[in-house]
């Protein structure tokens, strides 16, 4: 019998929506459907202001709040249709939201994500659970990263690490090594910085296959001078986002960056992401020293040459290697932390998260015409 469910994941990128149907009733859980609801210019423009503070706060988060679960409901429905599936064939939606805020370390740590799932669950007709992060940063954690546990679900026996290269980077080390088979972390920036910097440079939302900073050279000083962000340094359990990380953030580099050719800087920033990336793996016990990369990151062939000449004597590829269908992967990841909150189980893992113990993440929505 199928158990369908769909996963929704809109990510630091803010470029799209990514929505899956996932059938968990086969062993490896198959890829029904997947689709990507483009995020209109106008709210991503809203989702940017309210990332950092800014005036009117509370009324521009509670339309923004409806009007990206309207979307994620859209979403949804087009990839149900995708898969050729009704509202009734699926069990539920697990929506990530999207993060407007995530401050971990604060003297009172919160983190905020917004998409309405009332919304979602109204104009679906499909349960939703959604508002994963919270309980575990109410019993200590930090609340991200939560796909490892998928990742350790879905690879079983296998040893090694998975890095997801979104807006963020973040690793999942798998090993049976050390005293925890499964750890994990952001590592920092993974696309936002060079996204950021291509929509400067070059009117374009993204640098793609890295051709821009290929074009480039590497400045050291100003490698230097990023490696001195007090994140890199900080030891694990740690997780950060867009309020760290933005244009902000590479305008406190502007002395450094102005006297340098534009494809310089980009070459640079693609350097940042994957020196941050290999340094995190020092000092960590791998067994296995592969690792499988997804996320919009694994379209970048420059990225990925950049991560082999820094993880010298690693195998670098794509997570396809493995099974995991690397464009999908985190909203396949949400899709399963529903089920998991439906069946009563735990979502996050202490050894990644930092969390006093396990829980089981997030709120649910139900819907009378849904099957329990």
């Amino acid at each position: 019998m199928s158990e369908y469910f769909v996963g929704l994941m809109s990510g630091t990128s803010m470029d799209g929506v990514d929505a899956v149907v996932v059938d968990f009733s086969a062993s490896p859980p198959v890829l029904s459907a997947a689709e990507i609801m483009p995020i209109p210019p106008s709210i991503r423009e809203k989702i940017v202001a309210l990332s950092t503070p800014g005036d009117g706060e509370i009324e521009r988060l509670g339309s923004l709040d409806v009007e990206l679960g309207r979307l994620f409901a859209d979403a949804v429905a087009a990839v149900v249709e995708r898969a050729g599936l009704a509202a009734e064939d699926i069990r539920a939606i697990g929506s990530h939201g999207q993060t407007i805020r995530h401050e971990p370390t604060a003297a009172i740590p919160f983190t905020l994500q917004i998409g309405d799932p009332n919304v979602i669950a109204q104009q679906t007709g499909i349960a939703t659970v959604a508002d994963f992060r919270r309980r575990d940063m109410a019993v200590g954690g930090q609340g991200a990263p939560l796909a490892p546990a998928y990742h350790h679900w879905f690879l079983g026996a296998k040893r090694g690490v998975v890095v997801n290269v979104g807006g963020m980077a973040n690793v999942t080390i798998i090993s049976s090594v050390g005293d925890v088979s499964v750890r994990g972390f952001d590592t920092g920036p993974g696309n936002v910085l060079m996204d950021s910097w291509a929509e400067r440079s070059l009117g374009e939302r993204m640098d793609r296959d890295g051709d821009f900073a290929r074009q480039g050279r590497i400045s050291n000083q100003l490698l230097e001078a990023m490696f001195e962000e007090p994140f890199f340094s900080q030891l694990p359990p740690k997780s950060t986002g867009r309020e760290r990380f933005n244009k902000q953030w590479l305008e406190t580099y502007s002395s450094e960056i102005e006297s340098l050719p534009p494809e310089d800087v980009a070459a640079t920033l693609c350097e940042l992401t994957a020196r941050t990336i290999a340094a995190s793996l020092q000092g960590q016990d791998v067994e296995e020293r592969s690792l499988w990369v997804c996320g919009g990151g694994v379209h970048n062939s420059f990225l990925l040459q950049r991560l082999r000449a820094n993880l010298a004597g690693w195998v670098v590829n794509s997570a396809e290697v493995v099974g995991m269908d690397p464009d999908w992967v985190e909203a396949m990841a949400f899709a399963w932390l529903a089920r998991q909150t439906l069946r009563g189980e735990s979502g996050n893992l202490p050894s990644v998260t930092g969390g006093a113990q396990s829980v089981i993440l997030g709120a649910i929505f139900p819907v009378k015409s849904n099957r329990s």
